[in-house]
Parts: structure tokens; sequence; C-alpha cells
């Protein structure tokens, strides 16, 4: 437990040499966090901001298979804290959502090299207490949303992370026993717009698609008026 500090995930990279097994980070104030493709993640007070270190079992793609279970955890732990009547979705590729906007985000960061990958950072920002503004986020992205203003519920940081470690905790077994398969099926049923129309952007090139799900390797599947494509890594837009 961290009173402050830059990252989490950087912290962890800096502990992952010195660590014997798995281990969770947090902090109750980050003030350089991070979001995918190098964004900012802005944390207000009161949000949670963790990181679980391991050493993954495989290689790069069953590292990156993790952002899946990180997924399903996240939903689990968000589920525990709001209640039946919350409507929690998965955003693909690492986000989850509350009553249809942004509550929480993954990022996945490595230490290795080519097919070893000695350690895996996996950071988790949950907007327990509030949202950062909407003026944070790209256009047409998912607005943020916080726990507490969509539920009224008022959960800490650490009573968040004894929800979440274990869960994590249980899919990890799940994903190491039994590999990707069971992981993918528990995500598509949680899936947010399955089967309707995405915007999917990689670089500067846009597709427009069917979201029909995830491969065997946790790579997006578009039906496109050109036939169907398979992408491994794209920013996804809604209301396409």
């Amino acid at each position: 437990m961290l009173a402050r500090t830059d990252s989490t995930n950087a912290e962890a990279m800096r502990l992952a040499p010195s660590l014997s097994g798995p281990a969770w980070i947090m902090t109750h104030e980050q003030v350089a966090g991070r979001g995918r493709r190098g964004r900012e993640w802005v944390m207000p007070a009161g949000n949670f901001a963790g990181t679980l270190v391991l050493r993954p079992k495989g290689g790069p793609e069953a590292a990156a298979q993790l952002s899946f279970v990180a997924a399903l955890a996240l939903y689990d732990a968000l589920s525990d804290a709001c209640g039946p009547a919350a409507r929690l979705a998965i955003k693909w590729p690492n986000d989850v959502l509350l009553n249809g906007g942004k509550i929480a985000g993954i990022l996945l960061e490595s230490i290795g090299s080519g097919r070893e990958v000695g350690a895996v950072a996996i950071g988790i920002g949950v907007n327990l207490a509030a949202a950062p503004s909407g003026d944070s986020v790209e256009a047409r992205a998912v607005p943020p949303v916080s726990l507490r203003e969509e539920t009224g519920f008022i959960v800490g940081a650490e009573e968040f992370l004894d929800l979440l470690a274990p869960a994590f905790a249980r899919w990890l077994a799940q994903f190491e026993t039994y590999g990707f398969q069971p992981i993918r099926t528990a995500w598509l049923a949680r899936a947010a717009k399955l089967g309707q129309p995405i915007i999917a952007r990689t670089g500067r090139e846009e597709t427009q698609g069917v979201f029909d799900g995830i491969d065997e390797t946790g790579a997006l599947v578009l039906t496109t008026p050109s036939g169907r494509r398979t992408l491994p890594a794209a920013d996804v837009f809604f209301g396409g």
C-alpha cells in the first residue's frame, strides 16, 4: 500500500525483479498514471489504482490474454460492489462499463524480450468515487462514470481490492488450468455491443462493421461490407 506514487505499473516494474511471487501494489494517489497508447489516466481522489505483478505461464500471447482475465475479475468485483441492479459490460479490448459509461480500464505491460516474458504488470484503474472530466477523454470515446455517482454506493479502495484480488485469483486459476477458451466464453457473455455495429480504428484507418466477437487469441472479429476482418489491436468506438 502506497500513499503516493507516479504509477502503480511503474512501481510494479521496479519491484518485479525482487519479487518471489505475485503481488498487488495499490496507491491512494497516482500522479503519472497511464492508459493505453501512452494516454494519461486521471485519478480523482478516492478512486482505485492498483497493479498485480506476476510471472505468467506461457509466452507473449498468453500474457496478453491476461487482460481478459482482469476484465472478468473487474466485472465480478464491481458486481459485488454495486449489486445486481447495475448494468455492467466489458468493452473490447480493456474497459469495463457501468450503465453505458466507462468505470474502469486495464493496462498490461511486460518485462522480457522476444518469446520470454519475465513479468507482467496488470494495471487497473476504477472510478470509485468520481469520474474524471469529460474533457480528458478523446472525441467519441465512452464517457467516464463513477460507482458513487451511478449507484450511490461508497466503496473504499482497500475494500475494493478485497473484492478484486480473490476474483482475479479465481479467473486466473481457470485460465492456467483450462486455457483461454473458457475465459473467451465468459468474456463474450459479458461483452458490450456484441452483434451490433461498431467502429474500430487502427492508426488512421477506421473500419465499420458488426462486432461478431473475439477469436481464439482474443483478437476483435468484425463483419464488414467487404467481408470478415480480424484485428489484433484497435481502438473501438460505438455508434457506427
